[in-house]
């Protein structure tokens, strides 16, 4: 229905966020990681969904599209509802969500209020084949000429997808792994220290 709302910021309270378009405010929840980037009295724009019952019509917004993607992904989780999803996406960023996913990481999404061991299983069960969980194509995903691509399944490989899942260039994640020697590295250690070097660059 809505795609997205483009207006001033009015109000930011918990899990709530009203923006002004054009002299309607639309109150969407949100989770604490979009709340962070919003300031009263500038202008903003959130990605929504829109959940519409007989009882209600809440919008949901988002700072980014991945971030709203994420959310989708998990109200497609059988036994997650919109204040799961919430809880979850507010205890961690969406880079930090898709890498649990990616590497099975069960901490990191019960680190979420209300999240027990079950509920996260379920979640990295689902999702794993949804959100960078699936091996990449034979010979990796596509590197710049000159840069030899990892054999599929290897943890290089795996990794190079995962961050290419997470939306960086083959020339970031070629960049950011010369800063460091892969080999016999895990997958979960050669995403971290990629991410670890695109950020100081």
């Amino acid at each position: 229905m809505f795609y997205y709302f483009n207006g001033e910021v009015t109000l930011l309270e918990s899990n709530l966020a009203v923006i002004d378009c054009s002299g309607v405010g639309y109150a969407c929840r949100t989770s604490s990681y979009t709340l962070s980037r919003l300031h009263v009295g500038e202008r903003a724009r959130l990605y929504t969904y829109c959940s519409i019952r007989e009882d209600a019509f809440d919008i949901y917004g988002f700072s980014t599209r991945e971030e709203l993607r994420n959310f989708e992904l998990l109200l497609g989780v059988t036994g997650v509802g919109a204040k799961a999803a919430l809880a979850i996406l507010s205890s961690t960023t969406p880079d930090r969500f898709a890498l649990a996913i990616f590497s099975q990481d069960e901490k990191a999404l019960t680190a979420a209020p209300g999240v027990g061991k079950k509920l996260a299983q379920r979640i990295l069960l689902e999702l794993k084949d949804k959100l960078g969980g699936a091996a990449p194509a034979e010979g990796g995903i596509s590197l710049p000429a000159g840069d030899v691509p990892a054999a599929s399944g290897s943890a290089l490989a795996l990794a190079q997808a995962a961050l290419a899942e997470l939306g960086y260039r083959p020339q970031e994640i070629t960049a950011a792994l010369r800063s460091f020697d892969p080999e016999g590295m895990k997958t979960e250690e050669i995403v971290r220290q990629c991410l670890r070097a695109m950020v100081m660059r």
